[in-house]
């Protein structure tokens, strides 16, 4: 009896343990996560205003509000254009540069070093030194070294037509290292002889990659889309130090616009009700991806 009674108190100690572990985290998610995330969808039946105190329950409104807001289709549009033009670029490169690095070639290390360095680099720092690079005229040194072999340069991010671009591959440069690194775990764990089979079987590199070494990556690829997705959807302090939603809003982005609503205009209620939008487009964009997993996946449940 009194070895049970050990026992027993034993595990109770180990539980308490665990418990003291997880409850500062859990009270975390909580406070940080839980309650701001209930009071968002709250908040989106509301007129809010934080500037006059006003506070009033209006139902559906801000949703009516937000079906004849030209500028809020803008943003949406905009939303989705940073990410066409984002996670397909960042992926493809992140996965060439991954298959490169996990051969083990020349300048490997090297390149390792430069393509992880913008990840660890406060992103505000980044966005101001490639503000600095992309500026207009002669005065930028991008322009300036086009001009020396008879370019002219354009306005990068003052040009409606540039703007969008010159985000998209500063925040690709951004977090490319991310899903390098990502890949590249994937890479070194794939089984060697199923790929040296295949090219003793006289498949040409090409043939490797498509039929033996991206099949057996897509669960990766999925996993990295959807972060990628997630975190272009996302995008702010690059929107915001480089062009702030300009030139004529060609940049202004879903998350931005929350911003500008809430702290600009004070319109909290309004913004609540446009990330809770966001928050939808995510979360079905989400479903979507992990429900196709079967099918482009090569391992099964």
């Amino acid at each position: 009896m009194k070895k049970k009674s050990g026992m027993n108190r034993q595990r109770r100690v180990e539980a308490l343990t665990g418990y003291a572990f997880v409850t500062p985290q859990l009270i975390g998610f909580v406070l940080l996560v839980l309650i701001p995330l209930i009071n968002v969808f709250i908040y989106s039946f509301h007129n809010k205003n934080m500037l006059y105190g006003t506070n009033i329950f209006t139902g559906w409104g801000n949703y009516e509000k937000l079906l004849n807001d030209k500028l809020f289709w803008k943003t949406l549009g905009n939303t989705f254009r940073f990410s066409i033009l984002l996670v397909p670029l960042n992926l493809v490169l992140s996965f060439l540069l991954s298959l490169y690095l996990g051969e083990q070639l020349f300048g490997s290390r090297y390149i390792r070093t430069v393509i992880f360095l913008p990840v660890v680099t406060s992103g505000v720092a980044w966005a101001i030194v490639w503000k600095y690079l992309l500026q207009s005229g002669t005065a930028g040194p991008i322009n300036y070294c086009l001009s020396k072999i008879g370019i002219t340069g354009p306005n990068w991010l003052t040009d409606k037509n540039w703007a969008m671009i010159s985000v998209v591959i500063n925040r690709v440069l951004k977090n490319l290292g991310t899903n390098v690194l990502i890949f590249l775990g994937a890479v070194m764990n794939m089984p060697r002889d199923v790929i040296e089979a295949a090219r003793l079987d006289g498949a040409s590199e090409w043939q490797v990659i498509k039929r033996v070494k991206l099949p057996l990556l897509m669960p990766t690829v999925l996993m990295v889309t959807i972060v990628t997705l997630i975190g272009s959807m996302r995008v702010f302090d690059t929107i915001r130090l480089m062009t702030d939603g300009g030139p004529e809003g060609s940049t202004m982005v879903l998350v931005y616009y929350i911003y500008h609503q809430a702290f600009k205009m004070f319109n909290t209620g309004y913004a609540s009700a446009i990330a809770v939008i966001l928050f939808l487009i995510v979360l079905i964009l989400t479903i979507i991806q992990w429900t196709l997993r079967k099918k482009v996946s090569h391992y099964e449940d």
